[in-house]
């Protein structure tokens, strides 16, 4: 099997089915896919991940996505953090953005929205449609954290009295809970 652009979108939805299986499977159809190629895409990049002698890092994105859209350098605190960019097809108003620190170490993988975040409004959150930045900065006084599996991310807001937590992986919107 080798592993390009579609295995590694099968590799991300793979993760999402966590919060929102019922997208995932309305996007293998658009894709042809299957459950099995899903399956066997996340497992051949996790043995990739353990393997050796397979690229690490940004390397290892290279391989599978080829030369990124974007390369610059982003602050971060005191640190000038490398950051490289790849446009994926299933999500095309989006790029998938690798931040790397001072040694190469991977320290963030998500997707982001190229230019200015979007101004939502709550009808706005569609699954797939929006980012973590774009819900940070169209809710003032949101809160930011982690969520409960690697690479979940989550976002607490109030908007007209009730409090939503929205529930991101890679950084892409999956649902919106509404808080007890």
């Amino acid at each position: 099997m080798t592993f390009g652009v579609r295995e590694f979108e099968l590799t991300l939805m793979h993760r999402m089915r966590d919060l929102n299986a019922a997208r995932v499977e309305d996007a293998l159809e658009d894709l042809g896919a299957t459950r099995a190629e899903l399956r066997a895409a996340h497992a051949h990049w996790t043995k990739l991940a353990h393997s050796a002698r397979a690229p690490k890092g940004l390397a290892a994105l290279r391989m599978a996505l080829g030369p990124p859209a974007h390369q610059g350098v982003k602050p971060v605190g005191s640190l000038n953090c490398q950051v490289a960019r790849w446009r994926l097809p299933s999500w095309p108003e989006l790029e998938f953005e690798a931040l790397t620190g001072p040694e190469g170490e991977l320290w963030n993988l998500w997707f982001v929205r190229p230019g200015r975040q979007a101004a939502l409004t709550l009808p706005d959150l569609v699954p797939w449609q929006c980012v973590v930045a774009d819900v940070g900065t169209s809710f003032p006084g949101s809160e930011h954290g982690e969520g409960l599996a690697p690479n979940h991310w989550v976002v607490d807001f109030a908007h007209e009295g009730v409090r939503y937590r929205a529930r991101f992986v890679y950084g892409l919107f999956q649902r919106l809970d509404r808080e007890p």
